[in-house]
């Protein structure tokens, strides 16, 4: 048995089990040596080896039977300090990431897969983020801070998961020592649902607590799940009596995401709770001029006009995603064709986006103009509070909601915090006969009207 036919080996386990399975369990082992009839391979943790040898162990032995003669058994060391063989899957890092920690606390085993462009270096601070951008900062440090959890939370596109990737990526480097496992509420109810089919719950819950830094992202996604939200509770309460740290990301308020048990909302609640705004003219621009320096260094040769990057900041304004992706696609097309970037050639290019992005006002901006109008908060705007100098914002905001963009009712509630679309309806009607009755609703609606389709 060799290296080489481990790695042949592989590519036929990886047909039979599946891709996922494959990343799981069978890419981190490494082929040892052979020792009389026993293969012996390095394993991560003694739980991914007897894993392994529980569930794979007989297809393994049946493979390797047709490919290397006298082989019987299968044997698992785990070999802490050894670094991943040039066979292993490399992964992917920024250009200045350290090299991987030692295999036992690689938390590459059950960590999703980290964008290399996703890191501090990369993400561009501005007013509507600069809160969110310092604590994550502070927890990237990898000492115990006095917020625990970090909750971040904002719409579609704002950065959640960039400052998450960044976090784990600053702790990888600097901290090579800690076990950070980043991924999804997703994947963590995947995980929690096959230890349950496998009878494995105490591994689980094992494998869970010995983290040192856990990161969910879009944690709603648990939210009416009661069995993983129970233990989400209990890994929660667990690595924070640790004093284990944890980051988590939603794509709203911790009170205002719907069918999330109240004492998972009230520990969520008992840490830094950080909202994400939409992103204002300032910060587009300066995303947009970051982007600019790297799509030079993929056309170098290709001219751009003066007033090309302020024009795209301010036209689109939905989202950051939308941004890059025009930008993005300007430039490719410019180079296909081989003309330089003129406001013309931007115009032609990008007409669909720029046409959605001026026909169809994002719930997201109305939010925050009508936020900043009236001085309160997003968070109170769309959260629960019925005092009137909440209320009212909020009426405004669902009828400029109503009249502005061609969202359905129901669809205007859940971005409300969840509310029902009886509410909305209310509101709006409650809008249309104060208009009547208070001058100043009136010119406060016609003067965010015009303000959001300027």
């Amino acid at each position: 048995m060799t290296t080489a036919a481990w790695r042949v080996l592989r590519n036929e386990i990886c047909d039979t089990i599946g891709e996922n399975n494959y990343k799981t369990w069978i890419e981190p082992l490494n082929f040892a040596r052979q020792s009389n009839d026993v293969a012996v391979f390095h394993a991560p943790t003694a739980f991914v080896g007897n894993y392994v040898r529980q569930h794979y162990g007989d297809m393994i032995l049946a493979k390797l039977h047709a490919h290397v003669a006298g082989i019987r058994r299968l044997d698992f060391e785990v070999a802490a300090n050894i670094a991943a063989q040039p066979s292993q899957a490399p992964v992917q890092q920024p250009a200045a990431a350290p090299a991987p920690k030692p295999a036992a606390q690689n938390d590459g085993l059950i960590s999703a897969p980290l964008d290399p462009r996703f890191t501090f270096d990369n993400f561009v601070v501005g007013k509507p983020n600069e809160l969110a951008h310092a604590a994550a900062r502070r927890v990237a440090e990898g000492s115990v801070v006095t917020f625990n959890p970090l909750f971040l939370y904002g719409g579609v596109g704002l950065g959640k998961t960039h400052l998450m990737h960044a976090i784990s990526w600053e702790l990888r480097r600097n901290r090579p020592d800690l076990n950070v496992l980043y991924l999804s509420a997703e994947q963590f109810m995947y995980r929690f649902v096959q230890a349950l089919r496998d009878r494995r719950m105490m591994d689980f819950k094992e494998l869970f607590r010995s983290v040192d830094v856990l990161m969910v992202d879009d944690v709603q996604f648990i939210a009416g799940k009661d069995s993983t939200q129970d233990e989400f509770f209990h890994t929660f309460n667990a690595l924070i009596e640790q004093q284990k740290q944890i980051v988590i990301s939603a794509d709203r308020a911790p009170d205002e995401i719907k069918d999330l048990e109240n004492r998972i909302r009230s520990r969520l609640q008992s840490g830094l709770v950080v909202d994400l705004h939409p992103t204002d003219y300032e910060l587009r621009l300066g995303i947009l001029q970051s982007k600019v320096e790297a799509q030079r260094v993929l056309y170098p040769t290709l001219e751009l006009d003066d007033g090309i990057v302020e024009f795209l900041a301010h036209r689109i304004s939905t989202n950051v995603r939308v941004l890059e992706g025009a930008l993005t696609r300007l430039f490719a097309f410019a180079s296909l064709v081989g003309k330089p970037i003129t406001m013309e050639l931007t115009q032609d290019c990008l007409a669909d986006v720029l046409r959605a992005s001026q026909q169809k006002i994002s719930i997201e901006e109305i939010q925050r103009r009508v936020a900043e109008h009236y001085n309160i908060r997003i968070s109170d705007l769309i959260g629960p509070k019925r005092l009137r100098a909440f209320a009212r914002p909020r009426q405004v905001a669902m009828f400029l909601c109503k009249q502005l963009t061609s969202r359905s009712l129901p669809e205007i509630g859940r971005r409300f915090g969840g509310r029902d679309h009886t509410t909305v309806m209310h509101g709006v009607k409650r809008i249309e006969e104060l208009r009547m009755q208070d001058a100043q609703i009136d010119e406060d609606v016609e003067l965010l009207r015009r303000a959001l389709e300027s």
